[in-house]
């Protein structure tokens, strides 16, 4: 991630999109290029073959409810730009945290946009634009430290970038 800022084509879903639906258990091993395939094969079959780099997922209440699996890193690598949702379960925003994945909860999103409609967003001031229609809702902003993580790339990656990991390297 360089910046706070997305804009991309929209997908909606409903509430309640647990982590099952994003990452099915039976492919949480795969390598996560084998992984992305299988996104939403559940609730959308073919999902995956329309999706563009920087698409944006708007949903309901509660997305990403359900088990602690790394749903936010299979999102990332299949290029989509950011998830806004009514609200967002906390274990799952940690999650994309800890991915550098953008994630905005905004209490009244899902009336703002419909399928296909042009979104813009922005995590430091916390507004969902719909560029389509040109109206717009407060979302809640990420914190400082929060961006600072998801800018780095994750927390892993701040953290190294920081030199605060130990080097996998031995010294004999």
């Amino acid at each position: 991630m360089t910046e706070s800022n997305f804009s991309g084509r929209v997908w909606m879903f409903g509430h309640d999109i647990n982590t099952d639906l994003i990452q099915p258990s039976s492919i949480v091993l795969l390598p996560i290029e084998q992984q992305v395939s299988h996104v939403f094969e559940a609730n959308r079959p073919g999902w995956v073959d329309e999706v563009r780099a920087g698409d944006v997922i708007v949903a309901g209440r509660n997305f990403g409810t359900g088990s602690s699996r790394p749903a936010p890193k299979v999102l990332r690598a299949l290029g989509i730009g950011a998830v806004i949702a009514e609200s967002i379960n906390g274990l799952f925003f940690r999650n994309c945290v800890n991915y550098g994945f953008a994630a905005l909860e905004c209490p009244g999103v899902l009336d703002l946009f419909s399928e296909g409609d042009e979104a813009s967003i922005d995590l430091t001031k916390g507004t969902v634009d719909n560029t389509t229609t040109d109206r717009r809702v407060q979302g809640r902003p990420w914190a400082t430290e929060l961006l600072d993580i998801m800018l780095a790339g994750g927390l892993i990656e701040q953290l190294d970038n920081e030199g605060l990991l130990l080097s996998n390297t031995t010294n004999a």
